[in-house]
């Protein structure tokens, strides 16, 4: 059984935000039982030499934005009120960790949006014995239906071309689009959260209810992480 997981991790933030991020408590939450696979959207930039320490996975990381400042003092002005500053200093990343058991190679990446809006990327892995696993984060609700659909048919298109003949391709993220529609994939869901696969058999996608990321009587994340079970 190889689980893919997705979960937008808001900044470390909690709903409503607080002053103290719970970047690190998420990530141990959602690899607690070792999931196959775990992308992640919303990561700040500092956060991603740490990744590897709090999950025990291998993490492929792909940075959005930039920080806005140098990352000492970002990540120092960020904490002094996590929930406001979120992002705006401290830069916005992606990444994929993979269960050390399977081995795998960062593929790179590319921007998927339109020039003039805010950079939005995907990243893709290839994992022995599942194939591409791709993960983005898709431009926000706000954005025209045709834009943000326009972005993931670009994501689309990175997957396949990195992809071998044949390779089974998993997208997976925050895609900011209900029954997301894109050719030869499935599992599309009501929500905005999906992980849509291409090549192999998958269980229906499993959204988590808010009693799972609940910690010290916190909701960690305004997003519920999904995932669906590989083969």
């Amino acid at each position: 059984m190889f689980v893919v997981r997705s979960w937008n991790v808001f900044h470390g933030n909690a709903v409503p935000p607080t002053r103290r991020g719970h970047l690190r408590e998420m990530i141990e939450l959602a690899t607690a039982d070792a999931p196959g696979a775990l992308l992640l959207q919303e990561v700040p930039v500092w956060a991603l030499r740490r990744l590897r320490e709090w999950s025990g996975m291998e993490a492929h990381p792909l940075v959005a934005r930039p920080p806005r400042r140098p990352s000492a003092a970002a990540v120092w002005l960020t904490r002094q009120h996590n929930g406001l500053f979120r992002s705006r200093l401290g830069g916005q990343a992606i990444a994929v960790l993979v269960d050390r058991k399977h081995a795998s190679a960062d593929l790179g990446g590319t921007q998927v949006s339109d020039p003039g809006r805010e950079r939005r990327v995907v990243q893709a892995v290839r994992i022995q014995g599942i194939g591409v696993v791709a993960n983005t984060h898709l431009s926000q609700m706000s954005t025209p239906h045709e834009a943000r659909q326009a972005e993931l048919d670009r994501v689309r298109e990175f997957v396949e071309r990195v992809a071998r003949p044949g390779e089974p391709r998993i997208i997976g993220g925050d895609l900011n689009l209900i029954h997301p529609v894109l050719a030869g994939y499935e599992g599309g869901g009501d929500g905005i959260d999906h992980v849509l696969v291409a090549g192999l058999p998958a269980g229906p996608l499993t959204v988590w209810p808010a009693s799972r990321r609940v910690q010290n009587a916190v909701v960690l994340s305004d997003h519920a992480p999904v995932e669906r079970v590989i083969g």
